[in-house]
């Protein structure tokens, strides 16, 4: 084959090549859709389950000032923060589900709370106190339709060595569990401070939960 016949075939093969790259066959075409679809898959999920965690931190809790200063504050040196074991419970532990599909409920949810950042809603100490006792009644209400779920991530009936216990924990634990009551029955003021009104509040809650 001579050097002038190559050289002639060669604009051939060249157009041939950039018609291919410009309008690919079927095959190639599905095959290239299925791999750039598998790949931006994989970093969608890896974003949106890296932006979830970013989120599910207590760094993310308490970087503004309305939680840093007032829930945040209560929690540090009790017995969730500091213990003898060093085991423990932050926000995201307390207040976010582990499972995947009641975490997404709860993260939007959050949305609101974001929207009353936003409108400054309780951006100081004494807006903060007008609206505790619904903030807390709300915490309280969804534990209690839970079952207290995140606070059995650790603590379980079914695991309990009562025979461990302090004689008043372990009448309460043993008569609670005898009449199907949850953490948050009792448990209220743990790692926070007790509203005012706070006794008013549980009163109401509890007979919600009766007529229903």
């Amino acid at each position: 084959m001579t050097t002038e016949t190559i050289a002639g075939r060669r604009p051939g093969a060249l157009r041939r090549l950039w018609a291919t790259l410009w309008r690919p066959s079927a095959r190639y075409s599905l095959a290239g859709l299925l791999l750039v679809g598998v790949v931006a898959g994989i970093v969608f999920w890896g974003g949106f389950n890296w932006a979830m965690e970013m989120t599910n931190r207590e760094e993310f809790c308490v970087s503004c000032h309305e939680m840093k200063n007032n829930v945040y504050a209560e929690y540090t040196g009790s017995i969730h923060d500091s213990n003898r074991t060093g085991v423990r419970a932050t926000c995201p532990d307390c207040h976010v589900p582990k499972e995947w599909v009641h975490k997404i409920v709860r993260k939007i949810q959050a949305s609101n709370e974001v929207l009353h950042w936003a409108l400054g809603s309780i951006n100081t100490r004494e807006k903060f106190e007008e609206q505790r006792p619904r903030l807390a009644n709300n915490v309280w209400t969804s534990m209690k339709k839970t079952d207290s779920r995140e606070c059995r991530n650790c603590h379980n009936f079914q695991t309990m060595d009562v025979t461990q216990q302090r004689s008043r924990a372990r009448d309460r634990h043993l008569n609670g569990a005898l009449q199907g009551q949850t953490c948050i029955d009792c448990h209220k003021g743990i790692a926070h401070q007790l509203p005012a009104g706070a006794l008013e509040a549980e009163q109401k809650l509890n007979e919600s939960f009766k007529k229903h």
